[in-house]
């Protein structure tokens, strides 16, 4: 039996199978007006067809909690109740085709306000409908904007903002929601001694570094129903400790460790392992399978399930991640835009059973004629 194909069962709710749609900026959305931040046909369609290809969970982008904390003009947001209409329909496209729908729900921090990364990637003034970016520290990230460092009283309303949009979140559908603690985004900034040099009690130690997450899932927890899973995507290294060249003070794989286990204690059920977007002079060397030891070392050594992420391209080789018990599921992204069909195909060929739609699978398992 295939260990990629097993069913996952996070608090009471079963997950078909370990192959997940990682959340993947579309940069789709109305940029302004009344629709602005709500998902559209195109996003209808982009995740409805991983459903309809055998994904087990299927994770709609990084959705701004509000209106500055979206990576760009043009990204999903949740804060009002159009955005929330909208969501319904793609939340049960993603359900008939026997899928689990899932949101990640974020904040960009002094990474927000930039252009189309095919456009140039470039800050956005607010001539440009952008907007000045905040952080737990005015330290901009590479030729960015410095953001504005936040107040106490800034940070709770964003832990309240978090809260809300996880309640609409779950009035719109969705079965899990992921809070975004990756890739020098929000959440990330403030994990980082890079980014966070607080003196108050959200920076300086570990304890006062991560307490601004801590916040965030106990909120979001506290909207979310108690059989329904919440999970957490962390950078599991900013890729500086890896560089003996390299003498800034980073975040580690074993300081991801020590957050796995409070996060597990606060009630998330899974982390979601990434790396780097801290800074953007970070030496990584990517390749395959270059982030699972860091989604084994959470899972083994926190106790905590874990999804893999990055370069997982083959059936046989998200099989033996998970064979192995390295992690619980892999996330795909670039794969599944390459082939929306991806979990199909790699059922057969992992001599599981495919999850055709009943329209697709009467014509492609017959015997031609």
């Amino acid at each position: 039996m295939s260990s990629l194909f097993t069913p996952l069962t996070l608090r009471s709710l079963q997950i078909p199978n370990r192959v997940w749609m990682s959340p993947m900026c579309m940069y789709s959305a109305a940029p302004e007006g009344p629709d602005t931040g709500a998902p559209t046909d195109f996003h209808l369609t982009h995740l409805a067809s991983r459903a309809a290809g055998g994904a087990g969970l299927v994770m709609a982008e990084a959705t701004g909690v509000r209106p500055d904390g979206r990576i760009s003009p043009w990204d999903l947001g949740l804060w009002n109740d159009r955005q929330q209409e909208a969501f319904t329909g793609i939340t049960a496209a993603i359900k008939a085709h026997g899928a689990v729908p899932a949101i990640q729900l974020a904040h960009a921090g002094r990474k927000a306000s930039v252009d189309k990364p095919w456009l140039s990637d470039r800050y956005l003034s607010e001539d440009e409908n952008g907007w000045q970016p905040v952080a737990p520290s005015p330290l901009a990230y590479d030729s960015l904007a410095v953001p504005h460092e936040l107040t106490v009283e800034e940070i709770q309303q964003l832990v309240r903002d978090f809260a809300a949009s996880a309640r609409r979140a779950l009035a719109a559908g969705f079965q899990v929601a992921e809070v975004h603690g990756a890739h020098g985004y929000l959440i990330n900034s403030f994990l980082s001694p890079v980014s966070n040099q607080r003196t108050d009690a959200y920076g300086g130690s570990f304890d006062n570094r991560i307490r601004f997450a801590l916040e965030v899932v106990d909120a979001v927890r506290a909207e979310w129903p108690e059989n329904l899973p919440v999970l957490f995507r962390t950078s599991a290294t900013d890729w500086l400790s890896e560089n003996l060249e390299d003498t800034r003070e980073g975040w580690t794989g074993q300081d991801t460790v020590r957050l796995a286990k409070e996060l597990q204690a606060h009630g998330v059920d899974l982390l979601d392992v990434s790396t780097g977007g801290m800074v953007r002079d970070a030496k990584i060397v990517a390749g395959r399978d270059y982030q699972v030891p860091f989604a084994d070392q959470a899972r083994n050594q926190a106790g905590i399930p874990t999804a893999a992420v990055g370069i997982i391209t083959e059936p046989q080789q998200a099989e033996d991640i998970i064979a192995s018990g390295r992690a619980d599921a892999v996330f795909l992204g670039r794969e599944l835009l390459r082939n929306p069909y991806w979990p199909q195909h790699a059922a057969l060929a992992l001599d599981a059973e495919p999850a055709w739609p009943e329209q697709y699978g009467y014509a492609v398992t017959r015997r031609r004629r």
